[in-house]
């Protein structure tokens, strides 16, 4: 007789199959009525809040474009001085002052409070940077863990705060920065299912932010266009001409002319033939090797995305797919161009940090049978296990990373701070720097004592920066001892050293001596160590290894000299 068996009711939860794997998507709704929701927004909002917090106020100056291009625009709006470059002369206009003038809302109330105290605006803008990282990435780890579990969560939380690359981007008045919070946003808006949202605030981080950065938000845009096509067509095109008229009306009230920085910065790199490479060219390994030095095994894991999507499919595509599809695309286009720099990687770092955790919470999917998809195999168990060991050796590497640099690299910024210590030099000081134009960290380091920074002739062929000049217009002047050409400028260098008062020099273990030298004219009044890169070696300069980072590195001085009244 056959068995009589009882009709399914609408409410039954559907039978599992022995061919899927059990995943946070797959669990049924709580009989309670309430839905596991993943890490709430509080762990995120500490742990990123103390991390950037740290960032800001340790964050060494990585980049000299950084400071002419970006510190010292935003200088001139507050206190009407500081270094000029070729880009934001009218003439070429390559630089938007919207982007400034977004950090100068919160420059200006701080150059209000602090009053002469500059270097406590310089970090007052450092914190508003830290912030938007700290909204951005916390964002993009709640709609992780909402979407697919607070294990995959977490561990793109640990580095986020910790991976050497975050921790120094996430701070760096960049435009790239910029697209990187952007990208951290947008991703988490997309993950949270508001596919408008997330292609609008892509736009806000390609116009406001690097608008070379477009070809990292591409695979995110289309594959909401493709979701949900009118209104994310409508939303970001909405947004993108609200910024473009705003970016063209702030250019024109600065540059007094009619000109879009964006049109211009992109004409000039690609259809206009580019000279980008004339600022340093480098090989196609070049990102592959400082992916690993920012990002050590975080940086293989999250390469190795693709090879575990055949194990990890059902969980990972296609939304992770989307947003971690960048870290491939940006990396294989800049190994494309000559001209390299780290800062051209931030905005796909957060992206890495998903992709390598994502690698790391498939382990066991990796050893799990097929047939037995819940079954707990001795090597499922160890998989488990390397889960947190693996995690840990990156974290340890990240910091060993972080502490290095931080350590090594920092006595510029603190050397110019001993200038505040040192008024008894007289207004009007002339402070002097050679070969060390290049690690000048701004003029908000600069007391008012100190009447002008001049460049040393010490064999650069280049072209400098040279001080906004208000007798031809200041902002909207075009001097003509600037060019696209990188060429020097008679104007750029001081053409009498005598007139130094102060210099700033690195003295390192050379068979040449230096301006510094001699002791005859110059007294050392502040001193502080700074790592030789090309006399240490690669391994113990670039991660701190306990007991051997002081005594296998060699160590240069970073001063500051003042001249001896005769």
């Amino acid at each position: 007789m056959a068995t009589r068996q009882r009709r399914a009711w609408p409410s039954d939860p559907p039978a599992p199959t022995s061919s899927t794997a059990y995943t946070k998507l797959d669990k049924p709704e709580r009989s309670d009525g309430e839905d596991d929701r993943g890490l709430g927004w509080l762990l995120p909002l500490i742990c990123l809040g103390m991390l950037r917090h740290m960032s800001a106020t340790s964050n060494i100056i990585h980049d000299c474009d950084e400071v002419f291009n970006y510190w010292e625009p935003l200088h001139y709006l507050l206190y009407k001085s500081g270094f000029q470059t070729w880009e934001y002369s009218a003439q070429f206009g390559l630089r938007s002052y919207l982007y400034i003038l977004l950090h100068k809302l919160v420059g200006q109330p701080a150059s209000w409070w602090f009053g002469e105290e500059k270097v406590r605006v310089f970090y007052a803008v450092r914190i508003f940077l830290a912030v938007l990282s700290v909204i951005s990435d916390a964002a993009l780890v709640v709609a992780l863990s909402r979407k697919y579990g607070k294990r995959l969560a977490s561990y793109t939380l640990a580095m986020l705060c910790l991976a050497s690359g975050c921790f120094f981007a996430s701070t760096s008045f960049l435009p790239s920065s910029f697209s990187m919070y952007a990208m951290s946003l947008s991703s988490a808006l997309f993950l949270f299912d508001k596919p408008a949202m997330a292609v609008s605030v892509a736009a806000t981080g390609v116009i406001l932010g690097w608008p070379f950065s477009v070809l990292a938000f591409l695979p995110l845009t289309i594959y909401s266009l493709v979701k949900s096509f009118k209104s994310v067509f409508l939303t970001g095109v909405v947004t993108s001409i609200i910024l473009m008229v705003l970016s063209v009306l702030v250019d024109y009230s600065y540059y007094k002319r009619w000109t879009s920085s964006v049109i211009n910065l992109l004409v000039y790199n690609v259809l206009g033939g580019g000279e980008s490479h004339l600022y340093g060219t480098e090989g196609p390994s070049f990102y592959l090797r400082n992916g690993f030095n920012n990002f050590n095994f975080c940086f293989v894991l999250a390469l190795l995305f693709l090879a575990i999507l055949p194990f990890a499919k059902k969980k990972y595509v296609p939304e992770l797919l989307i947003v971690v599809s960048p870290v491939y695309l940006w990396i294989f286009f800049m190994s494309l161009q000559p001209h390299k720099e780290e800062r051209f990687l931030y905005p796909i770092y957060p992206l890495i940090c998903v992709a390598a955790s994502a690698v790391i919470e498939s382990f066991p999917d990796l050893f799990r049978d097929k047939y037995n998809p819940n079954g707990t195999s001795v090597l499922v168990m160890i998989a488990k296990i390397l889960r947190p060991i693996v995690l840990g050796l990156i974290l340890c590497a990240s910091h060993a990373r972080t502490f290095s640099l931080i350590n090594g690299y920092s006595a510029p910024i603190e050397i110019y701070k001993h200038l505040d210590y040192h008024d008894d030099a007289g207004a009007g000081s002339v402070l002097c720097v050679g070969s060390e134009w290049h690690r000048f960290p701004s003029s908000f380091f600069i007391p008012d004592y100190v009447g002008q920074v001049r460049w040393l002739d010490d064999g650069f062929t280049g072209l400098l920066p040279i001080p906004f000049n208000s007798s031809l217009g200041g902002t909207s002047a075009a001097p003509s001892y600037f060019n696209n050409k990188n060429k020097a400028s008679e104007d750029q260098f001081l053409r009498d050293p005598e007139q130094c008062t102060l210099l700033i020099e690195l003295q390192l273990q050379r068979p040449y001596p230096t301006r510094g030298s001699d002791m005859s004219t110059w007294e050392i009044v502040a001193a502080l160590p700074y790592l030789d890169r090309e006399l240490s070696p690669p391994m113990y300069r670039s991660f701190f290894i306990p007991y051997q980072w002081q005594h296998k590195n060699v160590f240069g001085q970073y001063r500051l000299l003042r001249r001896i009244q005769k």
